[in-house]
């Protein structure tokens, strides 16, 4: 199974941190790190490249550690260390600092590299992503079920791959808004799920989520992450999110010293890709503000 799809996007591997990892880049300008979520990969964000490459930007969405055409290792799925990549990646392209676009996981890791390096992130956007700390503080949810499911050893890895990736393609429907996902983002989801090694990594970062919280690291995480956002910071979320709804969400804003807007869009939990023509007019709207 290939993750590199033909479309006007070039294909790269980048090396960052010692960790190999693939890309699809658009456009030129200034650099906009694109981080996808659960279950997904880079191709989450195939309509952004293309809106950010003609309104001037850089546009690079890659597979974050674990997924797609990435390095697999076997460990390295805490937040720290994929904010450490995310920096990486940023450098690695030659920039000394980016917009950062986080969905959902990728919404994680984009909070918590705004906070561990506030040098290398110019701007934030995250997507149905709380800030961590307000995940923990949110009432139980859709997705905090699927995580603690997840704290079971290889059986979510074999139900998540059989029947060609069903699970998957079952939380797609199940956490989106009437009328997605499409066939085609459907057929890539399952596809990516069953690389080898993949659904394993993906895993991983629910399960260090959940397990760190009462650990000296998670302790540890929890109480750098009080510490101010201070870039501007768009926050995103689905009207209608049946994984972490708004309620879950609200209140992010009291960890960002800088500018925030919060915006809600008539969508499920990928309103990038069920509403990409409201999201795209949000994203850019705020970026040239």
């Amino acid at each position: 199974m290939t993750t590199e799809l033909a479309g006007p996007w070039t294909h790269r591997d980048i090396s960052a941190r010692g960790t190999r990892f693939h890309a699809a880049e658009l456009g030129e300008g200034p650099l906009v790190l694109l981080l996808h979520g659960f279950p997904e990969s880079w191709w989450s964000w195939h309509r952004q490249l293309v809106v950010l490459a003609e309104a001037g930007y850089r546009a690079v969405a890659v597979d974050l550690r674990g997924y797609g055409g990435s390095d697999k290792p076997p460990r390295g799925y805490d937040l720290v260390t994929l904010a450490g990549d995310a920096a990486g990646l940023i450098r690695a392209l030659g920039e000394a600092n980016a917009v950062v676009v986080g969905h959902d996981w990728g919404g994680l890791v984009a909070w918590t590299t705004a906070v561990y390096h506030p040098k290398v992130v110019q701007k934030l956007v995250t997507v149905s992503a709380p800030h961590p700390l307000r995940l923990r503080q949110s009432p139980w949810t859709n997705w905090m079920a699927h995580t603690a499911l997840y704290q079971l050893p290889m059986w979510p890895e074999r139900d998540l791959v059989k029947d060609d990736a069903e699970r998957a393609a079952r939380l797609l429907r199940h956490w989106s808004g009437p009328g997605w996902p499409d066939a085609e983002t459907e057929r890539h989801v399952r596809d990516a799920v069953q690389i080898p090694g993949a659904a394993h990594c993906a895993l991983e970062y629910h399960r260090w989520l959940m397990r760190s919280t009462p650990r000296p690291d998670g302790i540890r995480y929890a109480h750098r992450m009080a510490a101010p956002v201070l870039a501007p910071t768009l926050h995103v979320h689905g009207m209608i999110d049946p994984a972490i709804p708004p309620y879950a969400a609200q209140g992010s804003g009291r960890y960002v010293e800088a500018p925030y807007t919060w915006k809600l869009i008539d969508a499920g939990h990928f309103p990038h890709e069920e509403r990409p023509a409201e999201f795209n007019d949000t994203l850019l709207s705020w970026l040239s503000d």
